[in-house]
């Protein structure tokens, strides 16, 4: 449930958000989100985190960093650590958690409603202490993926919740064949 006259900002976990669209399969356009939300309410921030692989020629989330950076959200990015797995294959790291957490918190004492993008356990105290001052929350993810890409725990905690598949007509296109997180 959103009011008109609410302070919203947006705390969007990229990785978080990517896997769970395409799970669902749809991508997300960044613009029609960003337009969505300006319509439920006074967005008064759209934070974006992800993180990105140091020392690459090309990344293939670079575009949409920029094209995020230009259009009016707040990017937060660290760089990726990469590492190999038990079975050989090569894994890459790149949590943003704290980042998140604190801009939320520090954000807190200006918004009526946050609109966490992210299916994330870990982030269920963060949801607990922005409801204890005051600040309402809404999570978006999905338990209609197979497998669910929202933690129990999580959806539990928050205000409200949204399933990302009720917004496919609101804010997603047709994927692309590539493997970036948009």
């Amino acid at each position: 449930m959103f009011y008109r006259d609410e302070r919203l900002a947006l705390f969007i976990d990229g990785a978080n958000l990517h896997a769970t669209g395409k799970a669902l399969g749809f991508d997300i356009d960044y613009k029609l989100l960003r337009q969505e939300f300006m319509n439920r309410g006074r967005l008064i921030r759209a934070c974006y985190y992800t993180a990105l692989l140091d020392g690459d020629e090309y990344s293939p989330i670079r575009p949409l960093v920029d094209w995020l950076q230009y259009n009016g959200f707040t990017m937060r990015t660290k760089p990726a650590r990469e590492f190999t797995d038990a079975q050989g294959r090569r894994k890459v790291k790149g949590n943003l958690d704290v980042e998140l957490t604190v801009d939320a918190l520090e954000l807190a004492d200006r918004i009526d409603h946050v609109v966490l993008f992210s299916g994330d356990g870990d982030l269920r105290a963060l949801v607990e202490a922005l409801q204890r001052r005051g600040v309402r929350v809404s999570v978006v993810s999905s338990i209609r993926a197979s497998p669910p890409m929202i933690a129990d725990e999580l959806r539990r905690q928050a205000d409200d919740f949204i399933e990302l598949d009720d917004l496919r007509d609101a804010i997603g296109r047709t994927p692309r064949a590539t493997g970036r997180e948009d």
